[in-house]
């Protein structure tokens, strides 16, 4: 085990503009700047802890495995600037670092998704928290299609044989959630699932109890499902294990939509 050679800069303020600077692997301790330009300057593998850096523009700056915790970003911008496996815990930075830098890959956009939406979590910025949601959940989807179907030699090797197959079945399984409920943050993809519910319900009922070749017949039971499947009907013609099927859907439907409303509308 050798010594990481990482150099510490504790209580410094920056007073000029930066350009073409190295710190790579540096640990910065309450380091302050602010209303100044720092031009593709190497910030790769350092760590920042309680340092403040307000209305900075970091242009084309590298923060490849960077760590933030406790940090200060406000009015900072990042045009071109990367940030692969980065993370932040308790920092402050605008939520259009989600729109202007993601990594270029899926896998790393999860990730860096995750971490701010974890980090605007501990915040209190559930707007912020939307966004990243949003666009950890298009890479997941995205990252999990191409690990079953791309042709990309990355993908082939490493996800081969059977380790393709399960990763075709977390796809499904995400584009099943998907469809019912947005993954958690679609309350009208919910209802929409509902509204199917509904259709399948009165349509077994036309055909199993009544005339299928009678338009009215199938209005008749279009009408009579939401009373049937919200519990106030109970036709004696149903068999208990059909009741308990509906009566189960009924109670999901309800734990996901008021699971969808504490997550979106409460602080997270």
């Amino acid at each position: 085990m050798i010594n990481s050679g990482r150099e510490k800069f504790e209580d410094k303020i920056i007073e000029t503009d930066l350009e073409l600077t190295n710190y790579h692997n540096k640990h910065f301790v309450r380091i302050g700047s602010k209303d100044l330009t720092f031009t593709k300057v190497n910030f790769s593998h350092s760590y920042f802890e309680n340092c403040y850096f307000r209305n900075i523009t970091f242009d084309s700056c590298e923060f490849n495995g960077c760590k933030f915790i406790n940090c200060n970003f406000q009015g900072s911008k990042f045009p071109g600037s990367r940030f692969d496996y980065a993370t932040f815990e308790k920092t402050l930075v605008d939520s259009e670092i989600l729109s202007n830098n993601c990594p270029s890959h899926n896998n790393l956009i999860l990730k860096f998704a995750r971490t701010l939406r974890i980090n605007y979590q501990g915040i209190g910025e559930s707007e912020s928290v939307n966004k990243a949601i949003r666009i950890e959940l298009k890479a997941t989807q995205e990252h999990l299609y191409e690990s079953w179907n791309s042709k990309k030699t990355y993908y082939r090797n490493k996800y081969n044989g059977w380790n393709r197959f399960g990763m075709f079945l977390k796809w499904l399984y995400f584009k099943l959630q998907d469809f019912i409920w947005g993954n958690g943050e679609s309350p009208l993809k919910l209802l929409r699932a509902g509204f199917y519910f509904w259709l399948i319900i009165s349509v077994i009922d036309t055909l199993t109890f009544k005339n299928s070749n009678l338009l009215c017949d199938y209005l008749s039971s279009f009408f009579n499902a939401p009373s049937i499947i919200m519990g106030v009907n109970k036709p004696p013609n149903y068999s208990d294990l059909f009741l308990t099927i509906i009566t189960t859907v009924r109670f999901i439907g309800f734990a996901l939509f008021t699971s969808i409303i504490i997550k979106r509308y409460n602080r997270r």
